[in-house]
């Protein structure tokens, strides 16, 4: 029961985390244009990589730094936030019943409680909630993944360098590629092989994400995703991911010199004409990483679809210092990801505030008692 605790707590921290991690990402964005970094695409794309890796390994920093606690390192230091709202409490900070203030600090653990035992009709709900959608989103994962074994096995055999095999497919309409557990793959429709230039910027740009690892990073968010399945905000992750990898990949492609831009930009003007012609099948097949992907409802809303924005970005793009980018947008939010890993992990022993929290309030509670029992007291 202690384990199956623990892990509920430590997949809730992923979650508030998440949260947590989206917003703060949000506020250094609306940042980026004054400092200069609109399109550090590369270093943008590495920085949610690397948040996401922190809480991954959440529970590893939370445990380091109790270990520097208990081996006396860090003397008197505590981040936690449930503390510091106690003690901020007990300190007038702000008027509630202690009874009350109590409740609310243990509701943390009081739910936690009621999901590791089943009881309540908040908890089942939760458990009900994120069954429904942990099945929904294993089906629909198993269900992409029968789609694209069937598209890259009943494609041909074209050319083969080391674990890289390029495949040719009369099934398909746009460039991918995906992985196995050793081979990599692109499949380049058949049709492309009479365009020299549209087939010669989809290998580049199929090679490019190879190279970045976004085969491995796809993989990995899709197969998460059914445990996720109720976050918005691991969503939203998701999907500014996979906007920052397509324009980091154009960017680097570019700047290798050996494409043109308007060849570059003809491809996926056509390419991304050919999407909204695609089978059902394709649309669903995960994981893969695509040339250009089909934006339908944002020509509805009005908005400009994401392919307008990679052809605008490219021909707006500039070049800043990567690695410097990468060090001003890291630093303050790695420092911030790690003081909000440790400030939302449940207290551990019993700190001297909270003894007093326990203490005002049995004190409250023997003044009700008191106060109950003098006017009940019959007077001669």
């Amino acid at each position: 029961m202690i384990a199956t605790e623990a892990l509920l707590d430590a997949f809730l921290n992923a979650n508030i985390l998440i949260c947590i991690a989206y917003l703060f990402w949000l506020g250094l964005r609306s940042m980026m244009p004054a400092l200069g970094l609109k399109h550090a695409y590369s270093a943008q794309l590495r920085l949610l990589n690397t948040v996401f890796l922190m809480v991954v390994a959440a529970p590893l920093i939370a445990f380091g730094f109790s270990m520097l606690q208990r081996s006396g390192l860090t003397p008197g230091v505590s981040v936690n936030l449930s503390d510091a709202v106690v003690a901020y409490y007990l300190n007038g900070g702000f008027e509630m019943k202690a009874s009350e203030f109590q409740g609310l600090m243990l509701a943390r653990d009081t739910f936690l409680l009621n999901l590791t035992s089943g009881a309540g009709l908040i908890a089942q709900g939760v458990i009900l909630a994120f069954l429904v959608g942990f099945v929904i989103g294993m089906v629909r994962l198993v269900c992409s993944m029968v789609c694209l074994y069937r598209i890259v096995r009943q494609s041909y055999g074209w050319r083969s360098f080391g674990r890289l095999r390029l495949r040719l497919s009369d099934k398909t309409l746009v460039p991918f590629s995906t992985r196995g557990l050793w081979h990599y793959y692109v499949v380049i429709p058949s049709d492309m092989l009479a365009n020299p230039h549209e087939l010669k910027v989809s290998l580049a740009h199929e090679f490019q994400h190879i190279r970045q690892g976004d085969l491995e990073w796809e993989i990995l968010l899709e197969a998460l995703k059914p445990f996720f399945f109720l976050n918005p905000a691991y969503h939203a992750w998701k999907h500014r991911v996979e906007d920052l990898r397509e324009l980091t990949c154009d960017s680097q492609v570019l700047a290798s010199g050996r494409i043109g831009l308007r060849a570059y930009c003809d491809t996926l003007l056509s390419v991304g004409e050919k999407t909204l012609r695609r089978d059902r099948a394709f649309v669903i097949a995960v994981p893969k990483v695509t040339l250009v992907t089909a934006d339908r409802s944002t020509g509805r809303s009005g908005k400009p679809s994401f392919l307008e924005r990679r052809i605008t970005s490219v021909l707006d793009a500039r070049r800043p210092a990567r690695k410097l980018a990468f060090v001003l947008l890291a630093a303050p939010l790695m420092a911030a990801m790690v003081l909000t890993t440790i400030a939302i992990q449940r207290p551990g022993d019993w700190s001297h505030d909270r003894l007093m929290l326990s203490t005002v309030v049995n004190l409250e509670r023997l003044d009700e008692i008191n106060r109950t029992a003098s006017f009940g007291r019959i007077r001669y």
